[in-house]
């Protein structure tokens, strides 16, 4: 939960001393509202303390025993910038494009650009990603793409109009992020990295293939896949039919990983049906008339169900909302691509691998690396369920290192 000064709009005011800490106050470049504060620690530690950070947009991303780092002083600013959508309540503002940049007081020159995963909001990479690169001396900026929730879709006035802001927004925070930095420390940033899981890390693919010049290279935590081709609408509706039929053979056929069969259960409930649905809303609205996002758990033959939705076969139209949004491999920057191989709600072998797949095609092998994580899943919620299953945020902030030195050795 928030403070009571942030929940009513107002942050505390730092002592001079701490003002003198933190350095100066800084406008960022196109928000619309920013209030500022200076904390003696940046990171969740902190954050969670003050009331700096929302716990609910991060839970259930990492697992219990992740260690965190100690405390980084420095100054943060949270905003949003100009949108006409409403998704995002944190703050009580009721406003989307809502961003936080944290500004370290020892600054390594870098900055950490990343979008949230699923529909969350903007804390959502502050346990997972953020604490890491704070602890490292980078600044941090995060945005909530623009909309969040389950009925994002409901944003824009064409197929595909939500998940086209969400690029839009990192590249609109990137730019901003940029200059803050350097206003604030006086100097511009020497290396942006842009960071993200799932749909995050969609996003740093997307940004490296069209926004390279913005940033040095990226980490790509299990990113979602949207092509033309292959994409979760074409797997998902095979896994909704087989799994409820007890049609194993059908669901690993629809791609999911042999061993992941412990995941079906908590997947198809929590995960498969809900993501078919709403992603299905934003690309193919057509499909249940003037339903919004389908019939919960529909079993198969049911008129308009999900379980027998059939991309390939759908209007053009509807492929031509998801090339809007589409990825072609064509990186211009170093990126990082790590997956688990049980990931049960984006399955490696009709995504990550594909992907890696799309880059070597594309003739920019050299900028790709790609690690195979055994045993890990979509995230790390599960782990402290399943302790089999190998933890993926070690693994992103062993890639978070390594591109730092690939970056370095690049000169």
């Amino acid at each position: 939960m928030l403070a009571a000064g942030l929940l009513t709009g107002t942050l505390l005011v730092p002592t001079a001393s701490a003002a003198q800490r933190c350095g100066p106050e800084v406008r960022v470049p196109g928000a619309a509202h920013q209030e500022s504060a200076c904390l003696d620690d940046l990171t969740t530690t902190g954050t969670l303390a003050s009331g700096h950070t929302v716990q609910a947009d991060w839970a259930g991303l990492t697992s219990a025993d992740l260690p965190a780092p100690g405390p980084v002083p420095g100054r943060q600013v949270d905003g949003y910038f100009p949108d006409t959508s409403t998704t995002n309540q944190n703050h009580g503002w009721n406003h989307d494009a809502q961003f936080v940049l944290r500004l370290p007081q020892r600054w390594n020159g870098g900055l950490v650009v990343s979008g949230s995963p699923g529909n969350r909001r903007q804390y959502a990479n502050d346990r997972a990603i953020a604490d890491h690169a704070l602890a490292a001396g980078y600044a941090f900026a995060a945005t909530d793409k623009g909309n969040t929730g389950a009925e994002f879709f409901t944003d824009g006035d064409r197929p595909g109009d939500a998940v086209v802001e969400w690029n839009d927004r990192v590249t609109e925070l990137t730019v901003a992020a940029k200059l803050a930095a350097w206003r604030h420390y006086g100097r511009p940033p020497t290396q942006t990295i842009a960071a993200g899981l799932s749909n995050g890390g969609y996003l740093v693919r997307w940004q490296l293939e069209n926004r390279p010049w913005l940033y040095d290279g990226g980490v790509d935590w299990e990113g979602a896949l949207w092509t033309q081709r292959d994409n979760l609408l074409t797997f998902l509706p095979p896994a909704l039919r087989a799994y409820p039929a007890g049609d194993e053979s059908a669901v690993l056929a629809a791609g999911f990983a042999p061993g992941s069969q412990f995941l079906w259960d908590y997947h198809h409930r929590v995960y498969w049906d809900l993501t078919q649905r709403i992603y299905r809303e934003e690309f193919d609205p057509g499909f249940d008339g003037d339903r919004q996002a389908g019939i919960p758990f529909c079993r198969t033959g049911t008129p308009d169900c999900d379980a027998d939705y059939d991309y390939a076969a759908r209007p053009a139209e509807v492929h031509r909302a998801v090339e809007r949004v589409a990825l072609t491999g064509r990186i211009g920057k170093p990126l990082i691509s790590l997956h688990g191989t049980l990931d049960t709600l984006l399955p490696i072998s009709r995504s990550s691998d594909v992907y890696a797949g799309m880059v070597a095609a594309s003739g920019r092998g050299d900028l790709h690396r790609y690690h195979r994580i055994e045993n890990g899943n979509h995230t790390d919620g599960l782990v402290d369920q399943f302790p089999g299953l190998e933890p993926l945020a070690p693994h992103f902030r062993d890639a978070f290192d390594e591109l730092q030195s690939w970056l370095r050795a690049r000169g």
